[in-house]
């Protein structure tokens, strides 16, 4: 990959969206982790107004520690750059307070940790409004259309997705070549939203090279029957996701009346 005309290109896109659609800039909502750090530092090239949230629930000090790192950082080197602290764990627990969570462990769980990300996503926009800014979205193109690994109208729910066509090691490129902390570089990938140390990896039963040799593969032809061993296994996984993620990647359905009983 030419990181550095990916780079350009990128920062002229953002640039040329934000300006047609006649907004200051751009809000991120920051985690500590590279796809936040990537996203939010080439929003910030753009020379337009970038708002860094930090948006902590019960959230991991490691997470806290290399987020305020990152935002520290990047408003020493743009002008253009603020940020922001909510904290939403008061208002994740009030939620708590009032729904029924007698169900099973797992579900419960689940379903908390998706609304961690959608109480974001609400503050996000919140500050998009008022800022007249753009949502610029942190997925990958492994997240968003390989395995379908983020919240439903939660991290999914954007303006703009800068880095989406782009796999999880060409994400760590760009923050290489942008110089992000090393310690967002040197951690394990982790969306946060259950407040523990479990990683990506953790949740998926796969790494992100294990995952993108699978997408690479499908896109050369390749089925399950030309695998074995933890290959097969790993091609079994990214299905399965795949598979079971698509309400997520594909448009919502539309149901589209016949006109001679419309009309």
């Amino acid at each position: 990959m030419k990181t550095n005309q990916v780079i350009t290109f990128i920062v002229k896109w953002l640039t040329t969206y934000a300006k047609n659609a006649n907004v200051n800039g751009f809000v991120v909502g920051v985690s500590g982790g590279v796809d936040s750090a990537v996203t939010s530092t080439l929003c910030a090239m753009t020379g337009l107004k970038l708002t860094c949230l930090e948006m902590p629930i019960h959230q991991s000090e490691s997470h806290i520690s290399r987020a305020q790192e990152h935002m520290k950082q990047l408003k020493k080197k743009f002008p253009n750059v603020q940020s922001v602290r909510v904290n939403l764990t008061p208002v994740f627990d009030s939620l708590k307070n009032e729904i029924n969570l007698n169900k099973p462990q797992s579900i419960v769980e689940i379903s908390l940790a998706n609304s961690r990300a959608r109480l974001r996503m609400t503050t996000l926009y919140y500050y998009a409004a008022i800022l007249h800014s753009l949502v610029a979205g942190t997925g990958n193109k492994v997240e968003d259309f390989g395995v379908g690994f983020y919240t439903k109208y939660g991290d999914g729910g954007v303006d703009v997705s800068p880095i989406a066509d782009l796999l999880k090691s060409e994400v760590f490129e760009l923050g290489y070549a942008l110089k992000i902390p090393e310690s967002i570089l040197n951690a394990e990938p982790s969306d946060g939203l259950f407040g523990d140390s479990r990683s990506d990896e953790d949740q998926i039963g796969a790494s992100y090279p294990e995952l993108e040799w699978v997408m690479k593969s499908i896109e050369d032809g390749k089925s399950i029957n030309d695998f074995q061993g933890r290959e097969r296994e790993v091609y079994e996984i990214y299905s399965k996701f795949n598979s079971a993620n698509k309400h997520k990647m594909n448009p919502i359905p539309v149901c589209i009346i016949p006109e001679n009983i419309k009309h």
